[in-house]
């Protein structure tokens, strides 16, 4: 990796923990892909852990790491932040795997905001051990919120959208 590619690297981190403060978010975990074997993986977290920074490149791998914490968020409102796994709508993982929110790469998602849904249709896909697991809706209603993104790994329980 050259050194170029480097700086580039360390100016998108920083820019990563910029938009994290600037958002408000805890976390924001990106993977870069610049070719076959050479990957950047970048997860900026404010929960008082360093942030960690892994690369990868196929003739020889290099490891950069950047120990820096995120400053702690100022109160912003006096609304409590709402968890989605305490809505009463929410539809959590009944496992760990990868979601996929389509049948195949290119294809329609099985569900987008606001679409109506019956019981037993597919929301989406889980995949757990080399096996592809149908998500059904739980209850008929229609999707308010999608808490997960395509590819997203995901832990049992987790929430992954919101159907009311």
């Amino acid at each position: 990796m050259s050194n170029k590619s480097h700086e580039s690297d360390v100016a998108f981190i920083k820019a990563l923990a910029e938009l994290l403060n600037e958002n408000d978010l805890t976390e924001l975990s990106v993977k870069r892909e610049y070719g076959e074997d050479d990957t950047l993986n970048v997860r900026v977290s404010r929960r008082g852990e360093a942030v960690s920074t892994q690369v990868s490149a196929a003739p020889a791998p290099i490891a950069a790491s950047a120990q820096t914490t995120a400053a702690p968020a100022a109160a912003s409102s006096s609304e409590p932040v709402e968890d989605p796994a305490s809505h009463p709508g929410a539809v959590t993982s009944p496992m760990v795997g990868t979601v996929y929110m389509q049948a195949e790469p290119g294809a329609p998602a099985f569900v987008s905001v606001g679409t109506h849904v019956s019981e037993g249709d597919t929301l989406l896909i889980i995949e757990a051990m080399k096996t592809m697991n149908h998500i059904p809706a739980p209850r008929a209603g229609t999707v308010k919120r999608i808490l997960i993104e395509d590819g997203a790994a995901v832990e049992y329980g987790a929430p992954l959208m919101i159907i009311e």
